[in-house]
């Protein structure tokens, strides 16, 4: 009797969870050397074929372009790869000398990968070597729409893996993605943790299947450009960031919010770099399309300025790079105030700083909260003040939001896993890197004896003996006691 789609895609998972597991088992074992050169080897084939795997993303999905995809792809195999080929995930990995405490790296086991369609290779490439990294196996359940892309990267990196000494087993991708076979995977017993990117009802039934979860929520990203601004500079960088793959990458602008001393300049600048700014007719056709219900539209995801305009029923010139429209309230029944992983902006005016920042939390309040923000400007104030007040977990100054909130163009993490916090009911506000995938044991020595009342009291004795015997004080023995069981009491050295 043939099985069904659902029961087959379930026993599916429950095999590949198995294989995964005795493959983990073994790769446990190895080395930090032979750990480190199986990571190598995986960043040497995600270099090898970024470009390939990019065009089969835009081919199946018809998101974005084939050089970003590309670089993306990049950006895992040598960023991501850089900061973490020298990482310790083997044996004991810290020493306090100091504390006598010291910290061994144990594998939390087998990784749930969700993957989104949007960067559905990139992604795979960056679990994938976090994971081996940190000596765990990895099953991937990929989006339906980026199904081939996205096995054929875990593919890429299990080849590379094996080639390099892993043992065979550890990275598996599903080939019948369904929420039953993602639920599945998510909720078995022989799976350990999740790393969950994708839609909010992902993440939630991520946080939902009980094991622990990394999801990443909306990023509804606001950019504030202040007065102080360098806004040629700007419009570049910003421009730069929010085409970068006609927008397909969470951390990209959303929604610009200027000051109004300098919002003609930023106009023209926006016009002079290749924005189009919609007039009400055109404002009110693109902003149709935007979303669906309370979410956006898979169809206008992704895509350049001019099939959007095509899909909106209207025409728009062949050098346009951003569609702008401009904005003066925030909420779902205003589209443009919301994610659009697409080349276009909102654009909101205030009459400072502080206006600005009201604005710039309505917008995260929304659908970004605990995600990114970035602010241009030169003046340190007032981005020590964005910095404090701003419930966003990146706050991203004088550099494309894309870029900066990935880790390519600041210091963060190198990632393309962004947590939100609290904030957006994430349990970290970290980039996530394979340290987050460790148990971390702590062996810790006895390095002071716990008081006791005994020994408190012989303290006593011994110090008012002392003090009687001499009798400079001039104070009784039980008078003497009182004081130094008072000092021992304060310094919480009595019981």
């Amino acid at each position: 009797m043939k099985l069904d789609s659902d029961l087959q895609a379930i026993q599916e998972v429950r095999h590949f969870l198995q294989e995964a597991k005795a493959a983990q088992k073994k790769l446990e074992k190895m080395t930090q050397s032979q750990i480190d050169t199986i990571v190598a080897a995986m960043a040497e084939a995600a270099e090898s074929e970024a470009e390939r795997l990019g065009a089969m993303a835009v081919e199946e999905t018809g998101f974005g372009k084939v050089a970003d995809k590309k670089a993306k792809n990049l950006f895992v195999a040598r960023d991501v790869y850089s900061a973490i080929k020298d990482m310790q995930t083997v044996g004991i990995i810290r020493k306090d000398d100091n504390k006598q405490v010291w910290e061994i790296a144990q594998p939390v086991g087998i990784v749930a990968a969700i993957i989104p369609s949007t960067n559905p290779t990139s992604t795979v490439l960056f679990k994938c070597m976090i994971a081996l990294k940190s000596r765990n196996a990895i099953v991937i359940s990929p989006h339906p729409s980026a199904l081939r892309c996205s096995q054929e990267s875990s593919a890429v990196m299990r080849a590379a893996a094996e080639k390099s000494g892993a043992p065979p087993g550890l990275i598996h991708c599903l080939s019948v993605p369904s929420l039953e076979a993602s639920g599945e995977l998510m909720r078995h017993k022989l799976t350990d943790i999740i790393l969950a990117t994708g839609g909010t009802a992902m993440v939630k039934a991520a946080y939902s299947s009980g094991k622990p979860a990394y999801g990443v929520g909306p990023g509804n990203v606001p950019v504030y450009i202040h007065q102080s601004a360098n806004i040629p500079r700007a419009v570049r960088l910003i421009l730069q960031s929010k085409t970068f793959d006609y927008g397909t990458i969470c951390a990209s602008e959303q929604a610009l919010v200027v000051d109004q001393a300098v919002k003609d300049e930023l106009v023209a600048e926006l016009k002079r770099q290749g924005a189009h700014f919609l007039n009400t007719e055109e404002k009110e056709k693109v902003g149709s399309i935007l979303t669906i219900g309370k979410g956006m539209n898979p169809n206008v995801v992704g895509r350049s300025p001019q099939v959007i305009a095509g899909k909106a029923g209207m025409t728009v010139p062949e050098d346009t790079r951003v569609l702008v429209a401009e904005e003066s309230e925030v909420g779902h029944a205003y589209p443009f105030s919301m994610e659009k992983l697409s080349p276009v902006l909102a654009l909101y005016t205030v009459s400072d700083w502080q206006e600005g920042c009201q604005r710039c939390i309505d917008l995260l309040e929304l659908g970004g909260l605990g995600h990114t923000l970035g602010i241009h400007g030169e003046d340190l104030s007032i981005i020590e003040a964005f910095g404090l007040e701003k419930p966003a977990s990146r706050i991203v100054v004088n550099t494309g939001t894309t870029f900066g909130g990935i880790g390519a163009t600041t210091g963060i993490m190198p990632s393309m896993t962004l947590g939100c916090g609290s904030y957006g009911n994430n349990i970290t506000s970290d980039n996530i890197g394979p340290q987050h995938l460790l148990n971390i044991k702590r062996v810790a020595f006895g390095i002071k004896e716990m008081p006791t009342e005994s020994d408190t009291n012989r303290v006593v004795a011994l110090v008012a003996e002392s003090l009687e015997s001499s009798n400079k004080l001039g104070i009784t023995r039980d008078e003497v006691a009182q004081i130094i069981k008072s000092v021992l009491s304060e310094m919480q050295l009595h019981t």
